[in-house]
């Protein structure tokens, strides 16, 4: 007999229809773990993604039960007015760095496959310059151990890569006390969420489970941000790079690339490699672009022969969001290049 409580069999399928509508993101078999659950244990995993799998519509849409929002609406009698639905769009907003002067730009360390060499080169000069604020933008961490990539074995060690990362973080707060830290998360990072989402998706919405609290970030007084949000720093958009569309071929040259996909000055990281590209319209006003080099390990075991280079960045921005921006080179011997 089942337990008491436990939903009948249109209940069951009301709730596996609502988790698919509210989770759209999630795999089949964490949401049949989520129905099991929200089931009181009435069905077998087995039973619960059955029932997953007839919601999404594995055999073609004409079996999908959840199409979209609206599907599941009672249909309207004749002779009742229409109104616009409620958007379940979120707003997407730039995150903006009020700040006037240096800031500093750091990219694609992935701790713990960085080079000591070019952190310490990149860290010792923003030190030795003065700097407003910084900007970790994108793939500080590279979440090896959970990626979705064929993995070594033999170097699966999550908490490891974890503590690595937290001791990087403190290092450069403490290294860069009282000003501000701008953390933004790269595809790397968005590894994270996406293994949540895979694997555990009953906690993904736990405050306790974000990079935010995993990294520590809060302790130190480091912001994060997620969504693939551009950050302002004055009038200077700064992307990791993974955000723009896909699909067009790669250019020889990272910039060229952001420009053809922006139409827009920006800078980015991402492509481990220094490079700028200007155009001018037809007034002849420019636009330019840049993108910045690694921090990292630059023969990886995934990509042994490549085209990388260190590298790193400091805008000035001015007090009317105007801006310079120095994309700096740091040579095999830790010396900082200008580009």
């Amino acid at each position: 007999m089942p337990p008491k409580g436990t939903p009948g069999g249109d209940q069951i399928t009301e709730i596996a229809r609502r988790l698919v509508r509210e989770n759209p993101d999630h795999a089949a078999r964490g949401l049949a773990r989520m129905l099991v659950a929200e089931s009181n244990g009435a069905l077998t995993i087995d039973q619960a993604r059955n029932r997953i799998m007839r919601q999404l519509g594995v055999h073609g849409n004409a079996d999908r039960k959840v199409v979209k929002a609206a599907a599941s609406r009672e249909p309207r009698q004749a002779g009742v007015n229409y109104t616009l639905p409620p958007s379940i769009a979120r707003p997407w907003t730039r995150y903006r760095l009020e700040v006037t002067g240096r800031v500093g730009i750091l990219s694609d360390v992935h701790v713990p496959y960085h080079s000591e060499i070019a952190v310490r080169a990149a860290v010792d000069h923003l030190v030795e310059i003065g700097i407003e604020a910084l900007v970790l933008n994108g793939d500080i961490a590279d979440f090896y151990a959970i990626s979705r990539y064929t993995k070594d074995p033999r170097q699966r060690d999550f908490s490891g890569e974890l503590e690595a990362v937290r001791d990087f973080v403190g290092w450069i707060r403490e290294t860069f006390a009282g000003i501000p830290i701008v953390y933004k998360a790269g595809n790397h990072e968005e590894r994270w969420q996406h293994y949540i989402w895979q694997h555990a998706p009953e906690l993904s919405k736990e405050r306790r489970m974000s990079l935010q609290a995993w990294l520590n970030l809060d302790d130190h007084g480091i912001d994060l941000v997620e969504d693939q949000r551009p950050i302002m720093a004055g009038r200077l958009p700064i992307l990791h790079g993974h955000e723009l569309p896909k699909g067009m071929s790669s250019p020889v040259n990272p910039a060229r690339g952001a420009y053809m996909r922006m139409k827009h000055t920006g800078l980015v990281g991402h492509h481990h490699r220094t490079s700028g590209h200007a155009e001018a319209d037809f007034d002849h006003r420019e636009t330019f672009n840049w993108s910045t080099g690694c921090l990292c390990d630059l023969t990886p075991e995934y990509a042994r022969i490549n085209s990388w280079n260190w590298g790193f960045a400091v805008a000035t921005i001015h007090a009317d969001g105007e801006f310079d921006v120095e994309n700096l080179r740091i040579t095999a011997d830790g010396k900082v290049r200008s580009s």
